[in-house]
Order: C-alpha cells, then structure tokens, then sequence
C-alpha cells in the first residue's frame, strides 16, 4: 500500500527564478506539481520525501523560449492499492447503491452487493445509512470500516477502487462516535 520509489521529473524553470536559490526554487516546484498527483504504474504521490543536490542535473536551455528544464530524482512517498489488499477507510457518503469511502486521497466505492446479506436491503433513507438486519451494524457518514480492494482504475491522474466489507473480518471498525465496534 505505502512504499518509498526513487522517481524523476522534469522541472521547468523561467528565468526570472536563476539565483542563488535556485535549488530551493526547484524543489519547491517540484513538490508543487507532483505531490498529490496520481502516477498510473505508482499510484499516489502523497509525499516528496527527499531531493538530494547531486540528483538535480544541469539545466537544458530551450533557446526558443529561455526556459530552462532540469530533469531531478527525488524518493516520493507512495500510496497504491492493490486488489485483494484490507485497508481502513472512513465512509463520506452513503446511498442507496452502497456506500464510498476513501483512504487518503484514494476514492472506494462499496456496492450493496459486496456488503453482507444481512444489510443487502438495509438502507434507512431518514438517516442515509446501512443497516444490519439485527440493527447492531449501522454504517453512515464519518464511521470506520475495515473492507477489501476487489479491483481499481486509473483514469485522468485518479485512482478510484471497488472495494467489498463481504468476507470474514470486514465491516464497521468505528462507529465515528468515538467508541470502536466490530462487526
């Protein structure tokens, strides 16, 4: 899931940013433009760890324009899901297909058909939450819920998942009131 990845990237600096610090300059881009971003063969880049000096190459001038474009190698903390993986998550928004949560940044989208059978028809509109048959299981906005990655995708710099709470050990982990409960 986390794991840390020497990457490179390619800074465009004008001009006006040349002096004496110009390192600083480019570090400061470069977790600018890629902190955050989605990397479809990495997953998230949730943090630029470290930019040593010697990692930053001389520039290349573009005579068109003057800008100058540093290639830099930089160890970026990484976020990336992978099927079948059990992750905690905390529910933002319930409906009555089923419910979305998200893990840091990443976006999981849990169906009325992986929940169990016991909350297959659960859903009480009045609350916007899913509720168990027994009604000792209600998971609403806020609470905690420990589900299992069945697939993911990447489009336009965004990794978004399916995820199930369906098998053995899944489900509410937080009630979101400060009092933990398992299912």
């Amino acid at each position: 899931m986390f794991y840390v990845k020497t990457l490179e990237h390619e800074i465009v600096l004008e001009p006006i940013h040349f002096g004496p610090k110009l390192k600083a300059t480019i570090v400061r881009l470069l977790k600018e433009e890629v902190e955050g971003l989605a990397l479809a063969n990495y997953g998230y880049v949730v943090n630029v760890i470290e930019v040593r000096e010697d990692q930053i190459r001389s520039g290349i001038i573009e005579y068109d324009t003057g800008n100058v474009v540093f290639y830099v190698k930089y160890d970026a903390l990484l976020l990336r899901p992978f099927v079948n993986e059990v992750l905690d998550a905390t529910v933002t928004q319930c409906n009555t297909q089923g419910f979305f949560a998200f893990v840091g940044p990443l976006r999981i989208f849990v169906s009325k058909h992986n929940m169990p059978e016991d909350m297959f028809h659960g859903f009480d509109s009045e609350r916007s939450a899913w509720v168990s048959d027994d009604k000792e299981v209600v998971i609403s906005s806020l609470c905690g819920v420990r589900l299992k990655i069945k697939g993911r995708t990447v489009e336009q710099g965004n990794i978004t998942a399916i995820g199930s709470i369906k098998d053995n050990y899944l489900g509410l982990i937080d009630d979101g009131g400060g009092e933990n409960g398992e299912q």
